[in-house]
């Protein structure tokens, strides 16, 4: 390759063109260039040129490097690029994310420091082009991760099937080293590990906060976040996710999001780890919910009251068969269907707001064999007659036994509410106060259950909220009347797989966008979930915030 005639101006859409051969078959020469979106490689063969000519996207393209082989003798450097194209299943139909990986060697000048820095000019051409992908979402450009950037990841490796560990040695590790990404992996060893963690640490050290486990992991990290004295701040830290719990509902949501085919299992985690090194940042909404006891929590992703939080809990048992989980617990429920008392009232999503989020949701691309956002027609859409870089490893808790942890666990008095931590409320009044006029209530007090949605996917298979995006600034209100059967509630529960269920015609189902809810229940005794975790039973009520946290979701 003649290096006066690769001129690769970062600002410039040009193309660079260069002779390089295979690496491992040095008699195959190649002919690459390299435009603003695309590394094409073409073999200098007498074959005829389609049979020899590949083009590679740089969307595909989570990184590039430049280096020299260990053997002085060797002249030649090489340039490897790494991407994660989709390509058919061997199997089943479909797509998936796949590893690619092409190292091409350079040997055109004879100084090897002049063959090094040559390839290096290339690997980072290709690198800036790559990040020069922008990507749009709801029609507006999302932000960046800086690079080089530093994460922390930590890995919960009781989740799931126990396999956490094992997924990040097969996958994750190389995909960050392929991206260029530091990263420190910090291995949780109790319960509120993370919350304590997070709570204390020098965030000024990390570019974003990456959680590999099921979606309580996450609760504990954002819920650390906001009992901080800096929490305005340090809620905005980025908040990566990999799935490597039974639920994953925020990783399948985030595959949602990118607009991609549904995945599951490690093809699910290769697609977020994909995501997550492309590093584009989206707002999140989470919910402030205030409990009886007026304890204030955070979640990102749902607070459910009767049938499914009894599923979500009574299912631990059957862990180890991962998201089967969900599975068997349903079948089980089913079995002995309840019926759970109590009153539920909401403030409604205002006309002026359901118009800007649909214009936004009108945006998002469609996927094939998916119900896209409910369509005005709908039944249930119209308001109801209620109407290559080391990584340190680092376990963090030889290191931080001198953390001085808060009991969170303490119940502080009602007037104390406001001197919690976090933004304040602007729609809720006491939960032993009447509400305002302008709420709605719920005229039955007889449920089968009460799901309240603030993402798509309640797990890797259910995608709940089909019309949901990570910051619409709604909390999509799910309510089952008693009275359905258990053939209607199966029936529901299988249609959720594709988001079918909102087109479905069960009378006992609402649905209905809110900005907050109150919820009442009448028994002394049962199971209210906020994303997943077991929380205080008794009166609640939450609140939307929109945009408070900041979500990497490529």
């Amino acid at each position: 390759m003649d290096p006066r005639r690769a001129e690769p101006d970062r600002d410039s859409p040009a193309t660079l063109h260069g002779e390089f051969t295979i690496t491992g078959n040095r008699k195959v020469r190649c002919a690459v260039s390299l435009t603003e979106r695309e590394l094409i490689v073409q073999r200098l063969t007498s074959a005829p040129v389609g049979r020899n000519k590949v083009v590679l996207s740089l969307k595909d393209c989570v990184g590039c490097r430049a280096h020299r082989e260990d053997d002085n003798a060797d002249p030649a450097a090489y340039l490897v690029v790494y991407l994660y194209p989709l390509r058919r299943r061997w199997v089943s139909s479909g797509v998936s994310r796949q590893r690619v990986e092409h190292s091409f060697r350079l040997t055109v000048l004879q100084d090897p420091r002049d063959n090094l820095e040559e390839a290096e000019r290339w690997a980072r051409a290709v690198r800036e082009r790559s990040d020069r992908q922008q990507h749009l979402r709801d029609g507006a450009l999302m932000s960046k991760l800086s690079r080089p950037c530093r994460m922390m990841l930590l890995v919960n490796p009781q989740s799931g099937k126990g396999q956490a560990l094992t997924l990040y040695n097969n996958h994750i590790q190389r995909m960050l080293n392929d991206a260029g990404v530091q990263h420190t992996l910090v291995i949780t060893e109790r319960q509120n590990h993370a919350r304590e963690l997070v709570r204390e640490a020098d965030l000024s050290q990390w570019d974003a906060l990456v959680i590999m486990s099921g979606d309580g992991l996450l609760f504990e990290v954002i819920n650390g976040l906001l009992e901080r004295s800096d929490w305005e701040e340090a809620i905005r830290t980025p908040l990566g996710i990999l799935p490597g719990g039974s639920g994953n509902a925020l990783a399948a949501s985030v595959h949602y999001y990118s607009g991609s085919s549904p995945v599951s299992s490690e093809e699910l985690l290769v697609s977020c780890g994909f995501l997550l090194c492309k590093g584009l940042v989206s707002p999140m909404d989470l919910v402030s919910i205030h409990l009886s006891s007026s304890t204030r929590l955070f979640s990102f992703l749902s607070l459910a009251w009767g049938f499914v939080a009894d599923v979500d809990i009574e299912s631990e048992k059957y862990r180890h068969v991962g998201a089967a989980r969900f599975t068997v617990g349903t079948l089980v429920r089913l079995a002995s269907l309840r019926v759970y008392k109590g009153k539920l009232s909401y403030l409604p999503v205002t006309d002026d707001c359901n118009n800007r989020r649909g214009l936004r949701n009108n945006m998002r691309p469609h996927r094939n064999n998916q119900a896209s956002s409910l369509c005005p027609a709908s039944p249930l859409n119209c308001p109801s007659k209620d109407s290559p870089l080391r990584n340190t490893f680092h376990n963090s808790c030889h290191s931080n036994n001198s953390f001085k942890v808060r009991r969170t666990e303490s119940t502080p008095s009602r007037s104390a509410t406001k001197a919690l931590a976090g933004p304040p409320d602007s729609l809720l009044l006491p939960l032993d106060q009447p509400l305002p006029s302008d709420w709605v209530v719920v005229p039955e007090e007889d449920f089968v259950l009460m799901l309240a949605m603030y993402q798509s996917h309640l797990a890797e298979d259910l995608l709940a909220a089909p019309g949901a995006i990570s910051d619409d600034g709604a909390i999509h209100l799910f309510y089952v009347r008693a009275g359905i059967s258990r053939t209607a509630l199966l029936r529901l529960f299988l249609a959720m797989e594709k988001g079918a269920h909102m087109a479905t015609s069960c009378q006992h189902l609402v649905y209905t966008k809110v900005r907050a809810l109150r919820l009442e229940p009448y028994s002394p005794k049962g199971i209210i979930t906020v994303d997943g975790e077991v929380v205080e039973y008794g009166p609640l009520q939450a609140e939307v915030h929109r945009g408070l946290a900041r979500l990497i979701t490529g």
